[in-house]
């Protein structure tokens, strides 16, 4: 608005010229004005908007969507998994939620044993509630978190040796490599 009329905005002393240029763009009969004759009407604009909705020419075909098959992954707390435990900082240690060393949680070293017990038992309660694996998430299914490598039926893995770079040049390439990282 203000850029077509004075491309330098620069004030005219003490005048009203912004004031002047919002009120000519307001009476500008070519703008189309969503103020003017403004009725507040939540219920029709529900209204039309539901009939926009219900008369959309692009709307999308209906699905068929089917209840996904249940997977067959056990869940871990029925049958906790074989876990390979890594070595822990000197404050810390692991407990288990479960007999046999199952379930591992991680707590400090130092607590005793009623302020160990009281985290233990709320975890035991809601062990449940924790995804020890990913197919303990309900409603994920496990299309979205495993994949499949498509190979031709008669295909072979194959180990490959690992390649080396030609003796005669590997000096030359060392000496690049480090004239390159030197710069």
């Amino acid at each position: 608005i203000l850029k077509s009329s004075s491309p330098t905005l620069t004030l005219f002393g003490e005048s009203d010229f912004f004031l002047k240029e919002i009120e000519g763009f307001m009476n500008d009969d070519s703008v189309p004005t969503v103020t003017k004759n403004f009725v507040y009407d939540p219920e029709g604009d529900i209204l039309f908007l539901k009939r926009l909705l219900n008369e959309d020419p692009f709307q999308l075909p209906l699905m068929d969507l089917k209840l996904a098959e249940e997977s067959k992954a056990k869940s871990s707390f029925k049958e906790p998994p074989e876990l390979e435990l890594k070595e822990l900082s000197s404050h810390l240690k692991y407990a288990f939620l479960e007999d046999s060393n199952k379930l591992p949680v991680i707590i400090a070293k130092n607590l005793k044993d009623v302020e160990r017990e009281a985290p233990i038992n709320v975890l035991k309660s809601y062990k449940r509630a924790i995804a020890w694996k990913i197919s303990d998430i309900k409603g994920i299914d496990s299309i979205f978190y495993t994949h499949k490598i498509l190979m031709e039926d008669d295909y072979k893995p194959a180990i490959q040796t690992q390649r080396r770079v030609n003796p005669k040049i590997h000096d030359v390439i060392k000496k690049e490599v480090t004239k390159l990282l030197d710069a």
